[in-house]
């Protein structure tokens, strides 16, 4: 195919949609920021941000080669390391109308975002060293396999008929399930169920979900990867969803406590966008108004469990991640149809039961091997480097321990207690029973 085939429109939106995801990391920096204490925010909010770094170099050297290059079932080849042979034509295998390049760069911001997401189960504990390896190793060993799994030529689940428009399985499955392997690994904080653990800051939640919101559009439409009806839909779905999820959030909140929460709202937001996340394409907006609140009640139930348990996933990444992208996975094979998406499949609604079977078993796979390798990772990271930071490290802050920075030095969230110190550190804590959040808030989600 030459150059002349290039469609100007269809390349500008997915430029466009590529930096769309791109912000949706800084928005889940802010996000996830907001929901931890001070003497951890920058913390927080880097282990995000250094995944642009160090995913963006992995992606060109090493990881769309082997996501993307036609290979075998379980892999792509090696023809494509450093982009050698990744140009500025379009190819057909993946989209007949935007340059290899722009495809490349749209999936890299995936390949970016889905490791971050991890990082909110294991806030406020982890060295950041030891972050930044586990960083690497999961997006090299777990999350490039699985992109060629099911959207690479030749992968063996999209060769099995598996639906998954934009990340169900891919992005939020595998990242929920790793979450959860890593909390468990890692243990709970020292302070948990000691002291409160509080959003310090809801405002900066708020705008991070406002930006997620902003960036899924790029996310989910963009993942047409074309500027055409398929994109419309899309662009349709992921908004309805949300939506449905944000109200559903809230009843599920005045139900339970009388009150809607600032943080329960935002986290109904996403858990609607990580919903329609696998079938934004293949299904109706009826369809999508269903998938965003059931999604919103399975994750809603989910927090309510973990928080009566011990497992300390900080943000709630596996309810709000792993389970609404399950959710959606699932639905997807209950509500697709052929009559929207040609290219496509229809679901069960549409006569074709056997789709909700292919649905199950991508989830099933997904999630046995990010637990396996992630547990993996997680052992060896701390055999060799000790993921864990020290007692006083973690009572003073990693802001200060990791970062030798504080967010609101000089303030009454941040030294007041006196140089270097924090909130944490400058405190006898009882052994008493953790105040018990506000009625339906989450402890919370990303």
């Amino acid at each position: 195919m030459t150059p002349t085939a290039i469609s100007a429109g269809d390349t500008a939106w997915v430029l466009l949609s590529s930096a769309l995801v791109l912000l949706m990391t800084v928005g889940l920096a802010l996000f996830y920021g907001g929901l931890v204490r001070p003497k951890n925010v920058l913390n927080t909010m880097m282990v995000s941000l250094i995944a642009l770094g160090l995913v963006g170099v992995q992606w060109v050297v090493v990881g769309y080669s082997l996501a993307f290059h036609p290979g075998g079932l379980w892999l792509g080849g090696f023809g494509w390391l450093g982009f050698r042979g990744v140009g500025l034509e379009p190819d057909p295998t993946y989209a007949a109308t935007i340059p290899l390049q722009a495809h490349a760069m749209f999936q890299g911001m995936f390949a970016i975002i889905t490791p971050a997401l991890i990082s909110g189960a294991i806030v406020e504990r982890m060295r950041f060293r030891a972050y930044v390896v586990f960083l690497l190793l999961w997006a090299t060993l777990i999350y490039d396999p699985l992109a060629h799994w099911v959207w690479g030529a030749g992968g063996w689940l999209l060769q099995r008929g598996a639906l998954d428009f934009a990340g169900g399985t891919v992005v939020h499955v595998s990242a929920g399930v790793s979450a959860l392997v890593a909390a468990w690994m890692l243990g709970p904080r020292k302070d948990y169920r000691r002291v409160p653990l509080a959003p310090h800051n809801v405002p900066l939640v708020l705008l991070g979900a406002g930006l997620l919101w902003f960036g899924w559009f790029g996310f989910n439409a963009g993942s047409a990867l074309a500027a055409n009806g398929i994109a419309t839909l899309a662009f349709v779905n992921t908004n309805t969803a949300a939506a449905a999820a944000l109200v559903t959030w809230a009843l599920l909140d005045v139900s339970r406590g009388g009150k809607i929460t600032a943080v329960g709202a935002a986290t109904g937001v996403v858990v609607g966008l990580v919903g329609i996340t696998p079938a934004a394409g293949y299904v109706t907006p009826l369809a999508a108004l269903a998938i965003g609140a059931i999604a919103a009640g399975v994750s809603y139930t989910a927090i309510q469990i973990r928080s009566a348990s011990r497992l300390d996933d900080a943000l709630d990444v596996f309810s709000c991640h792993g389970l609404a992208g399950a959710t959606g996975a699932v639905l997807t094979g209950v509500f697709a149809s052929k009559a929207v998406n040609p290219a496509g499949a229809d679901g069960l609604l549409a006569g074709n039961a056997a789709q909700v079977g292919v649905q199950l078993l991508a989830v099933l796979a997904a999630a046995a091997f990010a637990a396996g390798g992630t547990a993996v990772i997680v052992k060896l990271v701390q055999v060799t480097l000790g993921a864990r930071a020290g007692v006083q490290q973690e009572l003073a802050g990693l802001d200060v321990s990791e970062h030798g920075e504080e967010a609101y030095f000089g303030t009454d969230l941040g030294s007041f207690a006196g140089p270097g110190a924090s909130l944490g550190g400058s405190v006898i804590v009882q052994s008493i029973a953790e105040p018990e959040a506000p009625a339906g808030t989450p402890a919370l989600a990303g």
